[in-house]
This record gives C-alpha cells, structure tokens and sequence, in this order.
C-alpha cells in the first residue's frame, strides 16, 4: 500500500511542477502594429476576479470549467474573433481563411520584453468584442439566466474582455516547440484549425487497452486467491440487539440535530436544482415568475453545489461522531456532548455564512472583501477564503472530538489497524480541504485550477471514499458481519486500487486548460484505472450481500438496518455506472475534447454525487438514527418509500433527461462546433426543451417521495434523541451478540 500511495502521489507532484513550468504566460502588454494598447497583464489578472466575483463561473465557463447554462467564454471569443478577422480579410484577400488561421496559431509573443503583438484585424475585432460583452452584461432586460445589468461598469467589462481573449490566445496560439496550442488544440474550432491532437487520439486508444488490461488482471488474481475472502463471521450464528436496547452516550444522542440539519440542506438542494434545471426552459425564472432579479441562475446554482457538499460532509461528521464511542469500547471523556454542539452551532454558521455571503458578494455589497467574505467564485470552492478557513478549521476541531474518544483505544493498538485507519482516514478529510486555500483569484487560472481540482477530485473521489470504506467496513464489524481481519483487508485493498488510479487520475481534468501534453497522457491513461476498483467491488458487492442474507436468516432477532444497508447496495450500483461507465465516457481525451462542459458532464457528476456519496450520506443516516428514534416511532415505510424515490428520481433524472440532452449536444458539438453547442439558442430548441421538462415527474418523485421522509425521520430523530435507551455500561454498546457456532453443511445442502 505504501509503495503504489508513494507512486501515485510523486506522480501528482509531478504534475505540479510541471503545471508551474509550462503554464501558459500572461503577457505584460498586448499592442497592436501601431504601437496602440489593447489590453495589459493587470487587465487579465483583474478580469479574472471580475470574472470570479460575480460569479460567472456558475453561469459559464472558461476553459470548458464551470456551469452549462452559458457560454464556454473561451470558445465564445475565439470563434466571435476568428469570425470578424476572416470577415475582414475576405475584402482584400482570396484565402481569408488562411490568413485567419496563421494569425491565431503563430504565437507572437516575445518573453524578453513582456508583449505580445496583435495584427490590426485582431485588434479591430477586440474592439468590437468589447462592446459586445459590455452589452451582454449591462443588458437591462435579463432573460438570459443571469441577473439582469450584472455588470454595469465599463472598467469592469472591459477587463473582463481582457481575460476572455487572453483565454482564446492561449487556446490558438501554439505553444512555444510544438504544433499545437496550449491548450492541446481546445476548443475545436475549424475557422483557427484547432483540430484535436494526435495526444488525445493515441491515449485515448492506450486507456481503453489499459482498462481491459487492468480489469482482466485483476479479476483473475481475485478469482483465484480470493483475497477479500467474506469469511469468519458467517461460520455463528448472531443475535442483532434492539436498537432500544443499545445505550448511547451523550455525544451520540447530540449527533441527532447534525441529521435534522442535513436533511433540511438536503431538501434545500434539492429544490435548487431543481430550479437551475428550470432555467433551461425558462430563462428568466418559473412559471412567469421573474425569479432572475433577486435568484439569478448562477446564485441558484452555486448554492446548489454548495449544499451538496454541505450536507453530505454533516453526515460524515455524525456518523464518525456516532461511531468513535462504540470503536473506542469504553465511556467517552466528559464533556464530549458539549463539544459536539459547539461543532453543530459552528457548521449553521458557515452554512449560513457563506451562502448569505454569496449573495452579497455577487451584488458587491462587500467592496474589496468580496474575497473573504462574499463569492470567492470558482466552482465547488465559490465560499468566501474566511468561510473556507472556518470550514477547515471546524474539520479538524472534528478530528479533535475524534482523538478524545479514541485516544484510549489507539493507545494499544497498533498503527495499522482499523481504529488507527479510521483516525488517519478522518484526519486526511481537513487537511486534504485545506488544499483548495491554494486556488487564489489572483493567481494564474491553470495553476488555480490545478489546486481546485485537488479538492474537486483528490479530496471527494479519493479521500472522501477512503474514509467511507473505512465507515462502512466498521459499521458492519461492529454488527458482526464480518470480522475486522476481513475488513482490514479491504481497505488495505481500497486504498492500493485508488492509489494506483485515483490519484493521477486527478489529471483528467486538467487536459485542455493550459497543462502540457504528459499531463494529458498520464490523465488518460491512469483514469481509465479509476474504473477498476470500481468494477472489482461491484463484483464482490454480490459475495457480500449474499453473506448478510446468510446472517440475517439465521440470526434469532430481526436485522434492524435493512434500509441502512440497501443505501449501501445502491452506491455499488451508482459507483460502477455514475463513477464508472459515465465518468469513463468523459474523460477519454478524444470524447472529453467535444464534450467538457455540456449535459454528459453533469450526467456524470449528478450520479457520482448524489449516487455515491449522497447515497452514503443516507445510509449512515438511518443507521444513526435507527438507535435515536423508539422503535414505536420508526417507519421502515417511509425509509423504503425514501430508498426506492431517491433511486428512481435520480435514474430518471440521468436515463431520460441527462445522458439524451448530453449525446444531443456531443453530437451538435462535433457537427456544428463546440461554441454552437453552448449556445442558448441551441440549448433552448425545441427538442432540448421537452427533454428538459420531462424530467419534472423526476424531480417530484426525488424531492415529495425521497427527501421529505427523511427529513420526518431527522426530526423524530431530534424529537427523541435516543432517550429511550437505558443506562447501562459499556457492553450494552454492542449491535449483536454471537450465540452458537452454525453446523457445517452438508455436501448435498451445499
């Protein structure tokens, strides 16, 4: 483990300094042939945090990174640029569009001195690119998603222009060496003959030979020596205790309003996304409601990607709260309640802080400490640095609460071993979130985004999973389902799989915003391992769910987490096809190449998210508040209607909506162009718009069937808070008592 976790992360470091060396440069100057300025490096750097704290990067994108509903700003200016220079050049010359092309692809920019040459053309149609985003963000009118004037000082669209065409030099311009751009040739667009490279077709062929290989290799080595082996356990047979007769310390029973709090977030998002859905069909709001004065697309969206991390992370919390007294066996230290709650106030803070903050922030009610405290504006990390400080800061006040219940327990054992992996897997969560820190407005945007996606990707798919296994293997040891060697053991295994993949994996994202051609390579090549443990553990997920029906039916006592477990179930299924089969149909460089940035991206995230670690939010949930809520008020019914609605929600939502609109537009993409389909005229035709609204039965039945039960258990859970346990002492902890070894089966039985 420590070997491929040593590869995987030199590896990472290697792109990271290659991400400092080869980013693309921002010149001093840029000037045209009579010497004229059209815009500087400030301008650029200035037109980022314009860009930023407006959010605009959860309207559009840059770089093909960011929302849907606008354009991709990059692709938008190259192909509106090219358009007017080859017009130009077709009054004075036959081939205007060789012309066009060798002004775009030469790159004309001289180090020594800082300045970048324009022709006159190019800086003609600058001019008039200028007025045109000036118009598009101090339109009065709205309808477009965004709110209505959202940027009304000239200054400001005049920057903002600046860093839109500083983005399309870097997409056209040939890197300095090469043949093609810094960009690797993103986005296509034939008026500059940005065609994708022999990079993105060769790797692209090499990861598919690589996932075939990998997945055959590796489920012929655990075919034939079974390392997992799911035995022990299954050779007793078990008594699962009431959750009524379980004690629970205070501490636990404080963990009921972190499930009440997640559920109302729960809902909340779900709501919004529904609503930026909407706005594909309705620009300027619902049903005639001009909702884009007061909650503009980008504000509807960038809190809907806020609290889906929010709620998710409460439910971790809770549940490593909930789990530390029966890992650690003993009391817990006093005290330890009042901490908890400090916790719980703290997180209402920064939810509520940072998502107030956002508002501000885009109406610029902060001035200058639109930083801190209003939209800080990239994607997944739009918090304001002060929120984003105190969400860390809360994380590792977390990992304290932690230490002081285990502190006992890791004391005898040793490092290796579950309780220790546990402690690390949860130290890893804050300090892996910290990282994001080093994504600054100010800094280069391929470099920030470097350090926002070792948040986006390294600290959800790696380290978020790391700790889930880690979570699931206990919940199911303290069950007695399987024994701790068993679960050791597939962690151990998890975190080989991941190391090997997951980590360089991260490079995915990086393969068209200005990185150098191996970071494409190694991307390609090592997620398409990412697909591996995916597929070995769905495999195994049946071996599993085959032992728990062997322990259920013997056991003497009803198994009290029937809901809990199908939650789980259900990530294996969203993990192979949300994480795995769509996540794979992205990020082949040659697909990712038309694709990043429309309705295929979303599919993917959609049923990464909601479907892996929104399911296992939900399943560490109910089996919290299993032991919270009397079994006089728990309803297996409105848990089974929960599971069942949330499911069918999110499959309708990805089968009927999601995966049609993003083939829809992948196809236009590759015939039309890549700004064609990013245009709203494109995403608002006719057929876009029906698919758009077939997916409201969807988001009824997720919502009304799927969120809303859980919320009546969340408040039961906070009603009652576990009062109904008994005092006992420590061994009234245990889920399950062993009774009698089973009698071995016969061969004809066998």
């Amino acid at each position: 483990m420590a070997l491929v976790a040593l590869f995987g992360f030199s590896v990472l470091g290697f792109i990271a300094a290659r991400t400092y060396q080869a980013e693309p440069p921002i010149p001093d100057r840029v000037v045209s042939p009579t010497g004229e300025l059209v815009f500087t490096g400030e301008d650029v750097r200035a037109g980022q945090e314009v860009f930023l704290r407006n959010g605009i990067m959860q309207y559009g994108s840059i770089f093909g990174h960011g929302a849907y509903l606008g354009p991709d700003f990059t692709a938008d200016y190259l192909h509106r640029a090219a358009a007017d220079v080859e017009q130009q050049h077709r009054s004075d010359h036959a081939d205007a569009h060789r012309l066009t092309v060798a002004e775009f692809r030469a790159n004309h920019y001289d180090p020594d001195s800082g300045t970048l040459a324009y022709s006159a053309a190019r800086t003609a149609a600058h001019r008039r690119l200028e007025r045109h985003y000036h118009e598009l963000f101090t339109d009065a009118a709205g309808g477009r998603g965004l709110r209505p004037a959202a940027i009304v000082d000239a200054d400001d669209t005049r920057r903002l222009t600046a860093y839109f065409a500083w983005s399309a030099w870097v997409a056209a311009a040939q890197r300095p060496g090469e043949d093609y751009s810094y960009t690797n040739n993103w986005p296509p667009e034939e008026l500059v003959d940005n065609r994708p490279t022999a990079d993105a077709i060769v790797w692209s062929v090499l990861s598919l030979i690589a996932l075939l290989a990998g997945i055959g290799a590796v489920m012929a080595a655990f075919g034939r020596w079974d390392w997992l082996g799911w035995h022990g356990s299954e050779r007793y047979k078990l008594s699962f205790r009431p959750p009524d007769a379980v004690a629970l310390t205070p501490s636990q029973r404080a963990t009921a309003g972190f499930f009440f709090v997640m559920a109302a977030m729960f809902l909340l998002q779900a709501v919004l996304g529904a609503l930026t859905q909407h706005y594909r069909t309705e620009l300027g709001g619902v049903f005639g409601l001009r909702l884009d004065y007061f909650l503009p697309y980008n504000i509807a969206r960038t809190w809907h990607v806020q609290l889906a991390i929010f709620w998710v992370v409460t439910s971790f919390l809770a549940a490593g709260i909930f789990l530390a007294p029966m890992i650690a066996g003993h009391r817990e230290p006093r005290g330890q309640h009042v901490l908890t709650y400090a916790l719980l106030g703290a997180l209402a803070v920064v939810v509520g802080g940072s998502l107030l903050g956002e508002l501000a922030g885009i109406h610029g009610w902060f001035g200058d400490a639109w930083l801190w405290f209003g939209m800080q504006g990239f994607e997944y990390l739009d918090l304001g640095r002060f929120w984003q400080v105190l969400l860390t800061g809360g994380m590792f006040f977390w990992v304290a609460i932690l230490w002081r219940s285990l502190r006992r327990r890791l004391a005898v054992e040793h490092a290796a071993n579950m309780p220790w992996l546990f402690f690390f897997a949860a130290l890893a969560l804050p300090a892996w979130y910290a990282v994001g820190l080093l994504a600054h407005p100010r800094a280069s945007f391929v470099v920030a985004d470097f350090w926002r996606f070792i948040v986006v990707h390294l600290w959800v798919e790696d380290f978020l999973e790391l700790f889930t296994t880690v979570m699931v293997a206990y919940m199911f040891v303290l069950l007695g389902v399987v024994r701790e060697r068993v679960a050791l053991t597939v962690i151990f295994v998890d975190i080989v799989l991941y190391s090997a993949g997951g980590v360089i994996g991260t490079a995915h994202h990086l393969y068209f915003n200005g990185e150098p051609a191996e970071v494409l390579a190694l991307g390609a090549f090592f997620s398409a391992m990412e697909v591996i443990p995916l597929t070995l553990l769905t495999a195994e997920a049946w071996n599993f769910l085959q032992l728990g029906v062997q322990q259920e039916a013997r056991s003497s006592t009803p198994f009290p987490h029937r809901w809990a477990v199908m939650f789980l179930v259900a990530v294996g299924f969203w993990n192979f096809v949300g994480a795995g089969v769509f996540g794979f149909l992205v990020n082949l460089p040659i697909v990712s190449y038309y694709e990043i940035g429309t309705a295929l991206t979303a599919n993917h995230a959609h049923a990464a998210m909601m479907g892996v670690y929104g399911m296992l939010a939900v399943g560490f949930m109910l089996f919290c508040l299993r032991y919270l809520v009397p079994e006089e008020r728990w309803s297996d019914r409105l848990a089974r209607l929960s599971f069942w609605s949330l499911n069918l929600g999110l499959a309708w939502m990805a089968f009927v909506t999601l995966l049609p609109l993003g083939v829809l537009q992948l196809h236009h993409s590759v015939s039309a162009g890549y700004h064609a389909a990013r245009d709203l005229e494109f995403i608002t035709a006719d057929t876009n718009w029906w698919i758009e609204v077939l997916r409201l039965p969807g988001d009824l039945l997720f919502i009304l069937g799927g969120v809303l039960p859980l919320l009546w258990l969340a408040f039961q859970g906070v009603r009652h808070r576990g009062a109904h346990q008994g005092a006992g002492g420590d061994s009234q902890q245990l889920l399950f008592t062993e009774l009698t070894p089973c009698e071995p089966a016969s061969e004809e039985t066998a």
